[in-house]
């Protein structure tokens, strides 16, 4: 049975994308840490274990995750785009993307914020169009 991440990468399930290419795709954390907070996945490799992904795969999706964050960076205002990987909701490989003011913006033990419709598609149209505008 596919995971989740499958099902929204094949468009089964709705998501805020902010990029996509053939083999990668990222999306906005519907319980975000910060506006902005992305997750990147393979789509088409459900590995439950970033380390155990193909050296072709994990290049390439380390790859594709830096180009969006650099299209947050110009999208969302912050100082940095933090990098996570843990993986332990999902056992489909995602990289968390979330854009920093301070360190304390990425722990994961904190309150999520929330968000209207409206400014999640907002900012993934802010993203996206930071995407494009890199490749």
């Amino acid at each position: 049975m596919p995971t989740i991440f499958t099902r929204i990468a094949n468009g089964e399930i709705p998501s805020y994308k902010v990029a996509e290419n053939e083999d990668f795709y990222a999306f906005l954390d519907i319980a975000p840490m910060a506006k902005g907070h992305t997750l990147v996945i393979p789509k088409n490799v459900e590995e439950d274990y970033i380390f155990n992904l193909d050296q072709e795969t994990y290049m390439g999706l380390c790859a594709f995750a830096r180009k969006v964050a650099e299209a947050i960076r110009n999208a969302v205002p912050c100082k940095r785009v933090g990098v996570a990987v843990l993986g332990m909701e999902v056992p489909h490989t995602h990289i968390h993307l979330v854009p920093l003011q301070t360190e304390g913006d990425m722990d994961f033990r904190k309150k999520k914020i929330e968000l209207s419709v409206e400014e999640f598609t907002m900012i993934a149209a802010s993203i996206y169009e930071e995407y494009v505008k890199i490749q």
